[in-house]
């Protein structure tokens, strides 16, 4: 699978540590915890309103947990 790359963009939240996305809408998502989460066929719509929102541990509880594919990578 070859995907463009990702550069990591570090946001305030309690939950995620950095978000990036990619030109193939990969979504990669960086949490506190340490864990790794590549989501799949997000819309630019939902990456611009994870970063917009005020709290981005309940935006992605509500808008891509359980909505995209994902794949674990660490």
């Amino acid at each position: 699978m070859n995907q463009s790359p990702l550069l990591p963009t570090a946001v305030e939240s309690s939950v995620l540590a950095s978000v990036a996305y990619g030109r193939d809408q990969t979504l990669q998502l960086e949490f506190r915890s340490g864990a790794l989460y590549r989501y799949f066929a997000v819309p630019p719509t939902v990456f611009r309103a994870l970063l917009s929102a005020e709290s981005k541990g309940a935006y992605f509880n509500r808008s891509i947990r359980n909505r995209f594919r994902y794949q674990r990578l660490a």
